[in-house]
């Protein structure tokens, strides 16, 4: 293969390959126990491979309508209505996409400027500051309070300038598995009114909120609907990761904007998917259980690391359980991530990752979205460290 005679002035000269697929590789290699990144090792529902088949054979196998499949818009209305009291035209409110990691790049994209600031909770996740970055933003960042990552919302008002174009949110929270009260969200919506400041909330784990708490969309809340690109995903929802399928709420002149560019980026997302999940969506158990099937998970994964010198931080949502080591090594988090890996057959997520300077938590994410075997084998890895 001939090399590039040219020189290439990176747009993102500091991004490299992503830590999820650095372990992923590293697991596969050591033939270890994968707890790093966040997909079930366990298929999704019959009925739901059931229906993508039905309308694969049926042959809508073309181009669906740009926005997504009315059938699905209109599903997700009213199920959006539903949980959260919002009302949202599926005509002109709601896109589906491939992927939340696409609709939010496709909001920043759509909404960003070049010295524009964007402002980032840390840890924030991985794609976030990239997006920003290539389009000519400036990432600002808010350091989330340790170990229960609060938010310092003292932080937050000094962080916002004149320049401040948009905010990112993410609740329930990856990697830290913390969760926005409805105090948090009222504090945000109290911050942003009278300014021109954009938001967008990922909420893809909008359906895995622990102990019988609720999520707080910023559906709920007006301040911040009026706002709002709200991202979710169909892939955490359901259990497949890999149909790279999400929607995207937001009012009409935003999501006009975002149409603007998700049209000459994908233009569509997939055609007999969004079908399936249109009429699977009429089961609402199917999403309603999730919390509860995502917390047995969560309870048998602690209750297999007692004994462990391993301290659990609270895990209030997500499909992630955070494990200090303070009791264990000195070593940094991503050291101890790989000899794990290479040593004791199990891999995880180094957290300091997602900080733009590594801090001196010694943590480590694990996921449990994984057969109770898979996870009573990590269990007792991690019990004998």
């Amino acid at each position: 293969m001939p090399s590039y005679p040219g020189t290439i002035d990176s747009k993102l000269p500091r991004v490299g390959t992503t830590i999820f697929t650095t372990m992923s590789r590293l697991a596969a290699e050591h033939d270890a126990i994968n707890l790093s990144q966040g997909f079930p090792d366990f298929d999704c529902a019959p009925a739901l491979r059931a229906l993508f088949t039905k309308y694969l054979n049926a042959g809508l196998n073309q181009y669906p309508p740009m926005a997504g499949v009315p059938v699905l818009r209109d599903a997700i209305a009213e199920k959006v209505e539903a949980l959260y009291g919002a009302a949202y035209d599926p005509e002109h409110e709601i896109t589906v996409v491939p992927g939340a990691t696409y609709g939010i790049f496709t909001a920043v994209s759509a909404m960003v400027h070049p010295g524009d600031e964007v402002i980032l909770f840390e840890p924030a996740y991985d794609s976030y500051a990239p997006a920003v970055e290539v389009h000519g933003g400036t990432p600002v960042y808010v350091q989330l309070t340790y170990p229960d990552y609060a938010i310092p919302w003292e932080a937050v008002r000094q962080a916002i300038t004149p320049r401040t174009r948009m905010i990112i949110v993410n609740t329930p929270n990856n990697p830290t598995a913390s969760v926005f009260s409805a105090e948090d969200l009222r504090m945000l919506e109290s911050l942003l009114k009278g300014t021109d400041i954009v938001l967008v909330s990922d909420e893809v784990y909008e359906h895995i909120v622990f102990d019988g708490h609720a999520h707080q969309s910023a559906a709920r809340y007006p301040g911040l609907a009026e706002r709002s690109f709200i991202v979710s995903s169909f892939g955490k929802t359901y259990h497949v990761t890999g149909w790279k399928t999400g929607y995207v709420l937001a009012p009409r002149e935003l999501m006009n904007e975002f149409r603007k560019v998700h049209q000459f980026n994908v233009f569509v997302a997939n055609g007999p998917i969004q079908y399936a999940f249109a009429e699977y969506m009429k089961d609402r158990d199917a999403y309603l259980g999730l919390a509860a099937f995502y917390q047995r998970k969560r309870d048998f994964f602690l209750q297999g690391l007692e004994g462990s010198r391993f301290k659990p931080l609270p895990s209030r949502g997500t499909f992630f359980q955070n494990l200090c080591y303070d009791a264990i090594s000195d070593e940094r988090d991503t050291d101890l991530a790989v000899r794990l890996t290479r040593e004791h057959g199990i891999a995880s997520i180094p957290v300091s990752v997602f900080y733009r300077e590594p801090p001196q938590h010694k943590v480590l994410r694990f996921c449990f979205a994984k057969s109770e075997a898979t996870l009573a084998r990590g269990a007792e890895i991690l019990r004998r460290v």
